[in-house]
């Protein structure tokens, strides 16, 4: 057993199945293998077989998105061998992509009810088949690893196994009406038309509509849809809070004017929009090592509760929208909000798994949040308050992958595939992130010192208050990164934290009694 197996084990379902010793005996006196051009008179008179779809069906994914930015992630220059190989068709592209470095079977997000249909019909005595548009290495994969499938029909190089000809393969196999089928979507129609009973999960109102009208006896399964608030957590709305940053400009040159503010605020919407896009992005490429994290493996794209397909539409629409209230801001907002979204994508594709680089690209993110602040007002930053963000957040940065790399070790975990830390590197990213927070420190006293700010406040002096209660939140964040204490995010926990809120509360005082 692999280690992500013995990391996560299998749902309950699919342990009954592997479990089953009647099952495993139906399996046996089953057929091995189903030719093309097996008659259907070969089925006459045994149980009706039960077909089962794969993507959207057994699998709450869909692995032609998956082996995609699988392959993407860790080449992205062959984006162009993929265009290529789409000019020729599906199955040129499924084969090209079919043989994914990170590909574990274990880690899929199956379904529950269709196992339980399934289990049902193996205590039946049904045989049980598994027709799919992905891949014959994939599928051939996830049939040898859950065990009780009598045999798979999949897309081979030169033929995508999808709608007419996924039929064609079936009535061929089990003849006209001699066999029931599961599937999800449209492409499924052609399949159910010619099943004797149809199983739906998971299907458009529109396809639903035409099943009904085309099939006779459909069954539809229950599911548990997307919520809204499992949209707020894919699309990480708690995250906006950081998207405050843009506001640093507007205190800063004490701009409390209604135009000030609301320039402020649309800048703050458009980051959250082109933020939340990208982190569907890096969740789609992320998805093998999310599955295989202790807490990122209940992402909602992770775990199946959101389409793939569905994700990869709201990125262009998130995307566009965050574009035009930027160019609505100003053009040079709009020019900062482009380069911010390069950067983020930068991220996803490579500077994440370079050491180091990682971290300071976060922290220039979050930099780039002050900047475009500013710019939105048309107003001058300290290039003090600038240094301080960047080590700030550098230094929030190193702590993120200090708890990630601390929890991998007490969990026994290899080193992650998508970074470039090993998890002996854990002390010198500790010791890094407390340099840099110290290093924050003293460019925060360069900053009030400077003679903009002398100029700014009427009592500037108060402001040395600011760098003991700095330095007593980042004391107090390094020890509970150390102690294990804190959420894989230094920033969400800070946001959640009462003390960390108290701190805050305090500085702003300061602040206000600066002024």
């Amino acid at each position: 057993m692999s280690e992500l197996q013995q990391e996560f084990p299998e749902s309950s379902v699919q342990l009954r199945f592997r479990s089953s010793e009647q099952g495993r005996q139906k399996h046996r006196n089953q057929s091995e293998t189903v030719a093309e051009d097996s008659p259907a008179s070969e089925f006459a008179g045994a149980a009706r077989p039960l077909v089962v779809d794969l993507d959207g069906t057994l699998v709450r994914s869909d692995l032609l998105i998956e082996t995609a930015f699988s392959e993407l992630s860790h080449r992205p220059h062959s984006i162009i061998d993929m265009i290529r190989a789409l000019s020729k068709g599906k199955a040129c592209l499924k084969h090209r992509i079919s043989e994914p470095a990170d590909f574990d079977p274990a880690m899929l997000p199956y379904d529950g009810t269709v196992l339980k249909l399934i289990e049902k019909a193996l205590d039946d005595g049904r045989p049980v088949y598994l027709a799919s548009a992905s891949h014959e290495r994939l599928v051939s994969a996830i049939a040898d690893h859950l065990g009780f499938f009598t045999s798979w029909f999949a897309t081979d190089a030169v033929t995508n196994c999808a709608a007419e000809i996924k039929a064609e393969k079936l009535v061929a196999a089990f003849g006209e009406r001699g066999f029931d089928y599961v599937g999800n979507d449209s492409a499924d129609l052609p399949v159910w038309r010619r099943a004797a009973k149809s199983y739906a999960i998971r299907t458009p109102a529109m396809v639903a509509r035409n099943l009904s009208s085309q099939s006779r006896d459909v069954e539809h399964l229950s599911y548990d849809k997307p919520t809204w608030r499992t949209w707020a957590r894919q699309l990480r709305v708690h995250q906006y809070a950081k998207n405050g940053l843009v506001f640093i400009p507007l205190l800063t040159n004490h701009l409390f004017d209604w135009q000030s503010v609301l320039q402020a605020l649309f800048a703050a919407v458009a980051f959250s929009l082109c933020a939340s896009s990208v982190y569907l992005l890096n969740d789609l490429v992320d998805l093998q090592d999310d599955r295989a994290h202790p807490t990122k493996c209940r992402r909602p794209l992770a775990c199946g509760d959101i389409a793939l397909s569905q994700a990869l539409m709201a990125i262009p629409i998130l995307f566009l929208l965050s574009l035009a209230i930027s160019a609505w801001v100003s053009l040079g907002f709009l020019g900062i909000l482009a380069t911010y979204f390069a950067l983020t994508t930068a991220y996803s594709f490579f500077l994440k798994r370079k050491i180091i680089v990682d971290v300071v690209a976060l922290a220039g993110l979050y930099t780039m949040r002050v900047i475009g602040g500013a710019v939105a007002l048309s107003v001058w930053v300290s290039p003090w308050l600038l240094a301080f963000v960047m080590s700030w957040f550098l230094s929030l940065a190193l702590v993120k992958r200090y708890v990630e790399l601390k929890a991998r070790r007490e969990a026994n975990l290899p080193d992650s595939k998508s970074r470039g830390y090993r998890n002996s590197d854990l002390d010198v990213v500790g010791a890094l992130a407390t340099a840099s927070g110290l290093n924050g420190l003293t460019l925060f006293a360069l900053y009030i010192s400077s003679d903009g700010v002398q100029d700014l406040y009427a009592r500037p002096a108060i402001l040395w208050l600011v760098g003991p209660i700095l330095a007593y939140w980042m004391a107090r964040v390094l020890m509970l990164a150390h102690r294990g204490l804190m959420n894989d995010d230094p920033v969400v926990f800070a946001l959640k934290d009462k003390i960390s809120l108290a701190t805050l509360g305090a500085v702003g005082a300061v602040v206000i009694g600066a002024i």
